[in-house]
């Protein structure tokens, strides 16, 4: 999957970039009367790209073909937590891509904040939002502008018109499918009414065992978790006292294989660690409500989502929940599969991120748009200049403000 979007990344660049370079032809107006005007894309200069580990190949390359395709020279540094793609990705760029543009940098910590360092003309960074306060405060001092994709708590609304079995199934493929729950877009809880909750967890469970059978640790399409750090992280979520009781299904773990089974809990509390903290893996929370209506306090009491994901037929309350729900991106009746789509910015909004990309969007985000406004020596008008008479004073007063009548009383002296 990571090489199949990247390249069709690569193919939409490379098919779009020339309209994409293309200047722009804006209108002009009666102030600057004659002259013509346009936008004019230019690269930003030199580029660094940070990038994660769930996706590494995907997330480091993404972002590369952007950057390259505005002109810029790019530093990536991949992530040190999926070493085997890092040092693939530093073995294959000098053999394929220009080394004098593009240049990979690995390691771990140290290495980060020695590129952090230097002056960049961009940043651009995939991960948590607590590193992304660090790489924040960091160009700052040079007063480089930052695209930060970070994360969040994803939510799910599900409301009692939907088809369940579909929805269970693209519920489970957004959340498990999709790297067992370790992906910035996964679904990180569920909100329904308690009346249906009974009905929606019962397609849930059967929809994970025709998925990943009855022993789920035997099954060759359920991610393992990434490393220990991330593996104790999961678990301390799942051992706090305030859920230890809401476990509904699953729960398995096994530390030496770095697996934990698909878990659904019923009504975690708001203030456990796992309705406070990204989950960022195989553990679903599926918080009931009384009326549809209350899913939206809900999810308006927490951080603004990098997803927000609703399944309904009601368009009445789609409308409603499209228009009320702020997030970096939206999907109806359906979850993650926005991101394949490069007509739509991919981003976050307050803590989930700022900055979006993918298609256009990353050739932009990546650029410069510069503002060119062109006049020859012709339609001179002497009130720009010295001494400012009164008369002068009113005649750019109205040419500034669009004042046509105003203009022609100044002009032939009348007072309007």
């Amino acid at each position: 999957m990571q090489i199949s979007l990247a390249k069709a990344s690569c193919q939409v660049a490379i098919k779009e970039l020339k309209s994409w370079m293309t200047p722009q032809k804006v209108s002009t107006n009666i102030t600057v009367f004659p002259s013509s005007a346009e936008i004019v894309p230019e690269p930003l200069g030199a580029a660094l790209i940070i990038s994660a580990w769930n996706y590494p190949f995907l997330l480091s390359m993404d972002p590369v073909i952007g950057a390259i395709a505005a002109g810029n020279v790019v530093v990536l540094k991949p992530s040190e937590v999926a070493p085997a793609t890092s040092s693939l990705l530093a073995r294959l760029i000098p053999q394929y891509l220009d080394n004098s543009a593009i240049r990979v940098v690995e390691g771990s910590v140290a290495e980060t904040t020695s590129l952090l360092e230097q002056k960049w003309d961009k940043i651009f960074y995939t991960g948590s939002g607590k590193i992304g306060r660090i790489v924040m405060a960091a160009a700052a001092k040079h007063l480089t502008p930052v695209t930060l994709e970070l994360g969040g708590k994803c939510p799910v609304i599900v409301d009692p018109t939907v088809d369940l079995e579909v929805t269970a199934r693209r519920i489970i493929a957004g959340k498990w499918g999709c790297n067992n729950g370790q992906a910035c877009i996964s679904p990180d809880y569920i909100i329904t009414l308690e009346s249906f909750a009974p009905k929606l967890i019962d397609a849930l469970k059967v929809t994970l065992e025709k998925f990943f059978g009855k022993d789920p640790f035997q099954s060759a399409d359920l991610s393992r978790i990434v490393n220990f750090s991330h593996f104790a992280r999961l678990t301390r979520l799942l051992d706090d006292p305030k859920v230890s009781d809401k476990v509904i299904y699953g729960g398995q773990r096994d530390e030496k294989r770095l697996i934990i089974a698909p878990t659904l809990l019923l009504d975690a509390p708001m203030d456990s660690l796992i309705m406070t903290e990204e989950i960022f893996g195989p553990l679903l929370p599926i918080i009931t409500v009384q009326k549809m209506e209350e899913a939206l306090e809900v999810v308006s009491s927490l951080p603004k989502p990098l997803a927000a994901y609703l399944f309904t037929k009601d368009k009445k309350f789609e409308r409603q929940v499209v228009a009320s729900i702020s997030a970096g991106g939206m999907v109806v009746n359906d979850t993650a599969i926005h991101l394949a789509n490069h007509h739509l910015p991919f981003g976050g909004v307050g803590e989930s991120g700022m900055g979006a990309y993918h298609g256009k969007f990353s050739f932009e985000t990546f650029s410069h748009k510069k503002a060119v406004l062109y006049r020859g020596f012709m339609g001179d008008l002497m009130v720009r200049y010295p001494p400012y008479t009164t008369r002068k004073q009113k005649i750019v007063r109205c040419l500034l403000t669009g004042d046509f009548l105003g203009l022609v009383y100044a002009l032939i002296g009348w007072n309007s």
